[in-house]
């Protein structure tokens, strides 16, 4: 039994011969190609669908429907796409057809981010730096229009269907002065401030990161242990419960890996439940927590940590205290002696945040560089003002430092350690790896840097009094679903434990924050709200660059010399965050609609666009502007291995479709579990381009086989089919639904799966391979090709519809040759205006399924048996078999009910069924027929030569061309 459609009857004798007229056969041909060819036929439909407009008579076919919303999270307009571009484009591309076949009007409108520092970095490598800042406005507005067609070109070839010629892009006029607005509406809402605080900094990028423009790199750097000399050694005594210290030289020790932040320390922080212990030693007295000092050397066992730390043998405790009992107690900075620029004091500040995993359990704040370690001085009283903060923005020290003015902070750590070690107060230095903060763009390390921005408070209070926003943020987070359901634990984390939002940066081609600020108080001008409308009615003639030509007496007349414009723009995330707003309800609201049904974006975007739009979602509508959220994982090679030009593993999507065609690309990326890596190789390819081959040798039989039918005349009643007819459908309307809940939860890969059975098992090794014989032999009228012919019409209009969404070329192509003339019209000459096909309802379906898959079994084991007999040179086809089949109870009846359609089921010349009184009696036996073949239909039965006219045709052949034909009822 054989699943390639082209075995059977070939219509020639055994001498290879044509025949007589006599033997003819049924051998309907088809214009759709064996071979695929997509590379090259692919481009012609994609003309063709431009041409045409075929998008746009999707929209017209689907008006009325139900909408369903995908949200484009926009790609950055720079470089060619790459395969990570080409999987989420069409991934999105099958969720918006799968949609729009499930009955949906699914709109797409692609995007394109087009503001930031990476474009700001083309420019400047092709054009120079110090460009005034008009200048780069408009080389960076005209090179991302460029890269918005390249890209564009690579996305429309993939076979992605959407608003191509109506994109939205963050650059457009009327978006940046859309997102001005809605600046100016958070603003009014009291969501945004102005303050100084420790932000991601990047020395190359000169601005300040947002948190998804930071990834995390191993670094090696100095671990140091530095000590801070007593300052107030009675209060340290009395601390500690003692009448007075042994002796008063003695030190309380830090452990950093940031030497360089040490010339701003500021203050130190304890926990306030641990215990700290005063440690006598022959080199004076320490202070450090109780558990650290006790750690045995890891390399020494025999002695403690603090032994090896101090280079002492003996110690001893001589008091413990809770932390609490250290509050506000001053030590004096390491540096303290070296210059009088350092001879200030450290006090004690208690801080939950502390731990024991490493270090000594006391932390050195400098507040201008941690986040915790501003927080803490803050909320003890610190003014913006007295925060030390002498790393200018391209990480040089300010000059005015001593000891270390105008060195970078790298060069400066082990100038730093020498000063300590010289001082006296550096006990331990070491170098470690460790993971480290690094800007995605340069791959250089980061740190943080205090500086005066703009920030989206997370706990503050907006103005009307309601919730926070991190507390409606992860309401936001409960609300949605989630596709993996993991990723809701990680978004619910990274809102959970953010800071504020960092909303401007220091660049020239973004969104201005056009604010006018007070010279001397730093307010705000009243009038604020007012002017931004004013800036963004003036952008949206003009873009950002009317922001650059405007100075403060344009609109603020004689207030104008008390202020001055603020040079900040908005975070590149902010751009994108914010396009529910300025696209979906701005741009393209007659497109689109508000909220989204779905965002789908690699699962990085969890703190990247997903995260920035639900705080803008947030802020300005208090929800989430989509209802569900899917994510795809990142391509990796057929190794696991990260994609990389210096491994040489990349694979272009580009060179896929030009090769292979964009249909394998597509195929890969519906076969895929997406939910986590997704490996691709040229191996992997070929496996996906041989599995197409097997997809597309069933299309074409489908096609070739109902070519000559016409529904209007030939199709039999859905209750006259023949009984495996009924049950082809039944199965195919079963394995729809199968499908189409899988579409229903975005699961493509089970699809592309349960498919590739159907085609191989389902219609292949069974229902196809059964029907051969009455497709290519029965009357070509007859009702039992017209009974097979109305099932596989049936069927191949669901394939057709069902695959379209991945399959798009192959099927479009298919659909063309397929559809009827008036059915071709009627959808407006393309299958992506059709729902999911309506199959006929077979009124004895399940019974059919049951049947059948008990059939299926039973056939199983016949095929073992004729295979056996084969490979002993018995018998070469299984035409040439005759089977006898004792069997008893069930079994019995299942084979009985076939009749004499039997033997087509287990497509052998007789097949005889024997009843016996056990399971135990039941068997299968196989013989050679005894009897001539028949050179029409390959049987071998008794009635062959018959009639002396026609020597090589049986009794049945001889009926089908000049008789009734043969009845058949079951097969």
């Amino acid at each position: 039994m054989s699943n390639k459609p082209s075995d059977g009857p070939k219509g020639k004798n055994k001498a290879g011969k044509k025949p007589e007229k006599d033997y003819t056969v049924n051998m309907p041909d088809t214009p759709f190609p064996m071979r695929g060819d997509l590379a090259k036929r692919e481009p012609l439909w994609v003309k063709e669908w431009q041409e045409k407009k075929i998008y746009e008579r999707i929209r017209k076919a689907a008006k009325g429907r139900p909408t369903f919303i995908l949200h484009d999270g926009p790609p950055y307009a720079n470089g060619d796409i790459h395969i990570g571009h080409a999987v989420n484009k069409i991934l999105k591309d099958i969720v918006i057809k799968t949609r729009g076949l499930a009955g949906f009007d699914a709109p797409y409108v692609p995007g394109w981010d087009c503001h930031g520092m990476p474009i700001e970095i083309q420019i400047e490598k092709e054009y120079g730096k110090n460009l005034p800042t008009e200048t780069v406005q408009s080389k960076a507005r005209a090179y991302a229009s460029e890269q918005v067609e390249r890209q564009k070109k690579d996305f429309i070839r993939l076979g992605v269907l959407g608003e191509w010629d109506n994109p939205y892009l963050t650059m457009n006029y009327r978006t940046e002065a859309n997102e001005l607005r809605a600046l100016g509406k958070l603003l009014e809402k009291g969501y945004v401030y102005r303050g100084l605080k420790p932000v991601n900094w990047c020395f190359d990028c000169g601005s300040a990161l947002a948190e998804a423009e930071v990834e995390y790199q191993d670094k090696r750097d100095p671990e140091v242990y530095v000590g801070f000399e007593f300052g107030e050694p009675e209060k340290i005594a009395a601390a500690f419960g003692l009448d007075k210290l042994p002796t008063e030289k003695g030190h309380i020790v830090i452990w950093t890996t940031t030497p360089w932040t040490i010339p701003s320390n500021q203050a130190l922080n304890i926990h306030p439940e641990f215990d700290y212990a005063l440690i006598e030693t022959e080199k004076g007295l320490f202070i450090l927590a109780d558990e650290r000092a006790r750690v045995p050397a890891a390399d020494e066992p025999s002695k403690t940590w603090l032994q090896k730390l101090f280079g002492v043998e003996t110690w001893k405790t001589l008091a413990k205290v809770k932390g609490a009992a250290l509050e506000n107690i001053r030590f004096r900075h390491p540096l303290y002696y070296m210059h009088e620029g350092y001879r200030r004091y450290s006090p004690v500040y208690t801080e939950e945040y502390v731990t024991l995993d490493t270090g000594t359990g006391i932390v050195h704040s400098a507040p201008a560089y941690g986040v915790d370690d501003f927080l803490s001085c803050k909320a003890h009283g610190m003014a913006d003002d007295e925060v030390l903060n002498p790393v200018m923005g391209d990480g040089h020290y300010a000059s005015t430092l001593p000891l270390f003015g105008g060195m970078t902070i790298w060069d400066a750590s082990r100038v730093i350690c020498d000063t300590l070690r010289e001082a006296g107060t550096l006990f331990y230095l070491d170098m470690m790896s460790h993971s480290y903060m690094h800007c995605w763009r340069h791959k250089s390390p980061i740190v943080y840097r205090a500086t005066s921005q703009w920030f989206a408070t997370m706990d503050g209070k907006p103005k009307d009094g309601g919730p926070s926003l991190r507390e409606t943020a992860l309401k936001g987070v409960e609300a949605t679903t989630f596709y993996p359901a993991w990723g809701k634990a990680r978004l619910h984390g990274m809102i959970e434990n953010r800071p504020d939002w960092t909303l401007s940066r220091q660049r020239q081609w973004g969104v201005p924050m056009a604010f006018f600020i007070h010279r001397e108080t730093g307010e705000l001008h009243p009038r604020t709200p007012e002017l931004l409308e004013e800036i963004a009615r003036l952008i949206e003639k003009e873009g950002i660059e009317a922001w650059q030509k405007i100075t403060p007496y344009d609109l603020l007349g004689e207030e104008a010399a008390m202020y001055e414009k603020n040079r900040d723009t908005l975070d590149v995330w902010f751009d994108s965050g914010i396009t529910h707003s300025t696209v979906m309800r701005g741009s393209h609201a007659a497109e689109l609609g508000y909220p989204a049904d779905l965002y789908l974006e690699g699962s990085d975007q969890h703190r990247g666009w997903f995260h920035s739009s639900l705080l803008t979602g947030s802020m300005l509508d208090g929800r989430a502007p989509y209802k569900m959220l899917l994510t795809h994982g990142f391509v990796v090679d057929g190794l696991g291995k990260k994609m990389s030009k210096s491994l040489g593993n990349v694979i272009a999507p580009q060179k896929v479709f030009e090769t292979l065609g964009a249909d394998i690309l597509r195929l890969w990326v519906a076969s895929t579990d997406y939910s986590g890596e997704l490996s691709i190789s040229d191996e992997i390819l070929k496996r996906v381009t041989e599995s197409y081959r097997r997809i597309r040798n069933t299309l074409r039989f489908l096609l070739a086989n109902t070519a000559d039918f016409d529904p209007q005349k030939d199709a039999v009643p859905i209750d006259e089919l023949l009984e495996i007819d009924r049950y082809a459908i039944a199965s195919m309307h079963a394995l729809q639904q199968e499908i189409m809940a899988h579409y229903d939860e975005f699961e493509f890969h089970p699809v592309i799966s349960k498919f590739q059975t159907y085609c191989s098992e389902e219609l292949g090794s069974l229902y196809l391979d059964i029907l051969k014989d009455r497709l290519y032999t029965a009357g070509e009228v007859s009702k039992a090709r017209r009974s097979a012919q109305t099932a596989l019409w049936h069927i191949t209009h669901a394939i057709l519809r069902l695959v379209s969404p991945i399959l798009s070329f192959t099927m479009e192509e298919a659909w063309s040759v397929f559809a009827s003339q008036a059915e071709y019209a009627g959808s407006d000459e393309t299958v992506f205006t059709q729902t999911a096909y309506e199959l006929p309802e077979i009124r004895d379906g399940e019974a059919l399924l049951a049947k059948f898959a008990r059939l299926k079994e039973i056939r199983s084991e016949i095929t073992k048996e004729l295979e056996a007999v084969r490979m002993s040179g018995a018998i070469g086809s299984s035409l040439q078999a005759e089977i006898e089949i004792r069997a008893s109870g069930e079994k019995l009846e299942l084979l009985k009910s076939l009749h004499d359609d039997l033997k087509f089921i287990f497509i052998t010349s007789r097949a005889d069924v024997i009843e016996v009184s056990t399971p135990e009696a039941e068997s299968i036996t196989v013989k050679p027929s005894p009897f001539e073949k028949c050179d029409r239909c390959w049987h071998h039965r008794p009635d062959v030569g018959a009639d002396p006219k026609h020597p090589h045709l049986c009794a049945r052949c001889m009926s089908n061309l000049y008789g009734s034909g043969e009845d058949r009822e079951f097969a």
